[in-house]
């Protein structure tokens, strides 16, 4: 299994630093981590990656952002965008958020997403590490607001797998929607759990 995908023509890409791609490529190979499947060919997707169980999905995500070359934008709790790890966050396409105001958050990604010509944006629907019954609707709102689709990439630790799987175009119905990829995610494990 390769430990990168290519990136297809539609995707938001960023210009890294060849010796800093390099070294994330290296990174993930030591640590025993590959790829699976197949970017999107998209110019805009909203990505949900899960089960997000660990702060090592995020140190494990920005290596294979970094890695491949991708411009992606997520957001993060205000909290982790304190130093030292702020200034590595925004650089790579983090954007802090105040919890306590999700409409107003949908509302600014949704205006990001038509104002770009390409926007890669991902989230974790669970919205914590920790176990929680019901994921965040957040990313359903956003990406039917924006009229883009969803597209699943999950974190499988016990075979060390980063994955790209399935791309879902949402209906009207946002618990069937939630439903349906909630059941698609069930074959994977975090660090700590599965979804």
């Amino acid at each position: 299994m390769p430990t990168i995908l290519p990136l297809p023509p539609s995707a938001a890409h960023m210009k890294p630093s060849p010796k800093m791609q390099k070294l994330c490529v290296w990174i993930l190979a030591r640590l025993g981590w590959s790829m699976r499947g197949q970017w999107p060919d998209l110019k805009k997707v909203v990505f949900i990656a899960a089960p997000h169980t660990s702060a090592w999905d995020v140190v494990i995500g920005l290596l294979v952002i970094q890695a491949s070359g991708l411009q992606v934008t997520f957001m993060g709790k205000q909290e982790a965008f304190k130093w030292p790890l702020g200034p590595i966050l925004r650089r790579y396409g983090g954007m802090p958020v105040n919890r306590k105001a999700p409409g107003g958050v949908i509302q600014q990604v949704v205006e990001k997403f038509n104002a770009s010509e390409r926007m890669w944006f991902a989230l974790a629907p669970e919205g914590t590490r920790k176990e929680v019954k019901a994921w965040k609707t957040g990313f359903w709102k956003i990406a039917k607001q924006a009229d883009v689709p969803v597209c699943c990439a999950y974190f499988h630790f016990p075979d060390k797998v980063i994955g790209i799987g399935e791309v879902f175009a949402l209906t009207d119905d946002m618990d069937a929607d939630i439903a349906r990829i909630k059941a698609w995610y069930k074959p994977y494990q975090g660090r700590n759990r599965g979804v």
